[in-house]
């Protein structure tokens, strides 16, 4: 039996890296825990103070699949390379031939370039673009397979 389990990653700006990682992945703003019909219901619920209500966003698999995002706002900005980091599979993954895989690739570029996305270095394998090293609003690496 496998554990539940999610991802947080600490930011700057949660609520702008949350919409970017959305646009990325096609995830979804996480809906309030059951009972409570907005999250500002929550936060008053359990007397979290309103100045921490922007200090946090949620995002979930709209198909209930692939582990929540929580983005916590932190004081400190990003110092260094990633020790982990995400593979966006969407080309469709190195199981895909390369003749459809890499169109879909460059596709995901543009519109997370656009999303405010950097392009770190193009990887190549057997001679040919392979994957793109990137990095999201805030620095944090991830790839484009």
């Amino acid at each position: 039996m496998s554990t539940r389990w999610s991802l947080t990653i600490d930011c700057e700006q949660p609520a702008r890296l949350a919409q970017f990682w959305a646009l990325a992945l096609g995830y979804v703003e996480k809906p309030p825990p059951a009972g409570f019909g907005s999250w500002e219901e929550w936060f008053a619920h359990y007397e979290v103070p309103e100045t921490e209500w922007d200090d946090g966003a949620y995002l979930s698999d709209p198909d209930g699949v692939g582990p929540s995002l929580s983005f916590m706002k932190v004081p400190e900005t990003k110092s260094v390379k990633n020790r982990l980091h995400l593979d966006v599979q969407a080309g469709g993954g190195r199981e895909v031939p390369w003749e459809v895989r890499w169109p879909r690739v460059l596709d995901a570029l543009g519109r997370l370039t656009a999303a405010g996305a950097t392009l770190l270095r193009e990887h190549e394998a057997q001679g040919k673009p392979d994957h793109l090293e990137m990095a999201d609003p805030e620095g944090n690496e991830f790839c484009l397979v």
